[in-house]
C-alpha cells in the first residue's frame, strides 16, 4: 500500500498533488472537478464581485480582512492564503519578488493582519518566482526567514517573465498583452523549479515548507520534486492542458514509481537527494541500458506475434481453397 498524503503549513492533504493558481479555477463548476478528481486540494485564483482594474496593496489588505471575517463565518471554508509575489505580468510594474525592498515591505503589512499576527496564525504560503543566483537565493529565503512565525509554506515557482512566442504565418505574437512578452510555464521550466525547490528547501527554516511547481506533468516530475526537498506539488500547465483527469493519472504513475523503489510513503524519500558518484551514474547507466533491451525486446515480441497472425491467415486462407476445391465448390 503506498501512501501519497502529505501537510503543509500543519494542513493535511490525502495527496501530495494538487492544481497551481489560476488554470482552470474560474468557477466554482470547474473547482468542482478537482475535488472529484485525486487532488490532495483546490487551490482558488482571488476573485472579487466588481469588475478589476487592478488592485493595490490597501485593495489586497482590505480583500484580507473580508476573507478573515469569511473564514471567522465557517473556519472549514478556507484552509490558508497563497500571497503570490511572483506575477511577471503586470503593466509597467516589476515582480515583487525581485524588488526585495518592497517584497518586504509587503509581507510585513501581509503579516501585520491580525488574521496571520497572533497565537494561532492562518496558513499563509508565499509564491516566488524563479531565482538564477545564488545571492538572490539567499536574500529571498533571509526575508521569508524573519517572518516564519506567519508564513507556513513557500511555493517555487512562478513563471518565467519576458518569454516571446512568434506566430510564423501571421508574423505576430501569439499573445496580445504587453506586446506580447508573457510567462514562460510548462516542460521549459522543470529543471529551473527543480534548482529552486532544491535551493529553497536549504536556505529556508525547517518550519517553512516548500511546494514545488513547475513544468510538472508526470509521475516522474513530482517524484523528483519531492526529492528535492518539497512537501507538496502543484500542477498548472499540464492541468490547463489535459484537465483534471491529470491528477488521476499523475498519482497513479508516481505510486508505480515508489512501488518499484519498495517506497510506501513520501518522507521515505523527500528531500534525500543523493550526490553525484560514480557508483550512482553506473547504476543509472544499466537500468536505463536494461529498460531499454526490454523496450526492445517487447517490440521483438510484438513483431514475431504479428507475423505469426498473418502467416495463420495464410495457412487458413489455403486449407479453406483447398476444400473448396475437394468438395467442387468453387472453380479454380
Amino acid at each position: 500500500m503506498v501512501d501519497l498524503s502529505t501537510s503543509i503549513g500543519g494542513i493535511y492533504l490525502p495527496s501530495c498533488i494538487y492544481n497551481a493558481s489560476g488554470p482552470r479555477t474560474g468557477s466554482s463548476a470547474a473547482m468542482a472537478k478537482i475535488t472529484s478528481s485525486k487532488s490532495g486540494g483546490v487551490l482558488a485564483k482571488s476573485a472579487t464581485c466588481e469588475k478589476q482594474m487592478g488592485k493595490n496593496l490597501a485593495d489586497n489588505l482590505l480583500m484580507l480582512q473580508k476573507i478573515s471575517d469569511a473564514t471567522k463565518a465557517d473556519p472549514a471554508r478556507i484552509s490558508a492564503i497563497e500571497l503570490n509575489l511572483a506575477c511577471p505580468n503586470i503593466v509597467g510594474k516589476p515582480t515583487i519578488g525581485y524588488d526585495f525592498d518592497q517584497m518586504e515591505d509587503v509581507i510585513k503589512q501581509v503579516t501585520s493582519q491580525p488574521l496571520f499576527n497572533c497565537n494561532k496564525p492562518f496558513p499563509l504560503g508565499v509564491k516566488m518566482p524563479p531565482y538564477f543566483d545564488r545571492p538572490h537565493f539567499e536574500h529571498a529565503a533571509s526575508i521569508l526567514n524573519k517572518y516564519k512565525s506567519s508564513i507556513a509554506y513557500v511555493a517555487s515557482i512562478n513563471t518565467i517573465g519576458n518569454a516571446l512566442a512568434i506566430d510564423s504565418y501571421s508574423e505576430m505574437p501569439f499573445i496580445r498583452a504587453k506586446g506580447g512578452f508573457a510567462g514562460l510555464s510548462g516542460p521549459a521550466v522543470k529543471f529551473t523549479a527543480l534548482a529552486n525547490v532544491k535551493q529553497m528547501r536549504e536556505l529556508l527554516d525547517d518550519s517553512i515548507d516548500v511546494v514545488g511547481v513547475g513544468g510538472v506533468s508526470t509521475g516522474q516530475d513530482v517524484f523528483e520534486m519531492l526529492l528535492c526537498g518539497a512537501s507538496a506539488v502543484q500542477i498548472g500547465t499540464c492541468h490547463w492542458i489535459e484537465g483534471p483527469s491529470c491528477f488521476d493519472r499523475i498519482c497513479s504513475e508516481l505510486e508505480g514509481i515508489m512501488k518499484e523503489k519498495g517506497y510506501t510513503c513520501i518522507d521515505d524519500f523527500r528531500g534525500k537527494l543523493k550526490d553525484w558518484s560514480k557508483e550512482g551514474a553506473t547504476l543509472s547507466r544499466n537500468a536505463r541500458a536494461s529498460k531499454k533491451s526490454s523496450v526492445g525486446e517487447t517490440a521483438t515480441a510484438k513483431k514475431a506475434s504479428d507475423n505469426s497472425s498473418i502467416l495463420i491467415a495464410i495457412l487458413f486462407a489455403v486449407i479453406a481453397i483447398l476444400l473448396a476445391d475437394k468438395f467442387n465448390l468453387v472453380e479454380l
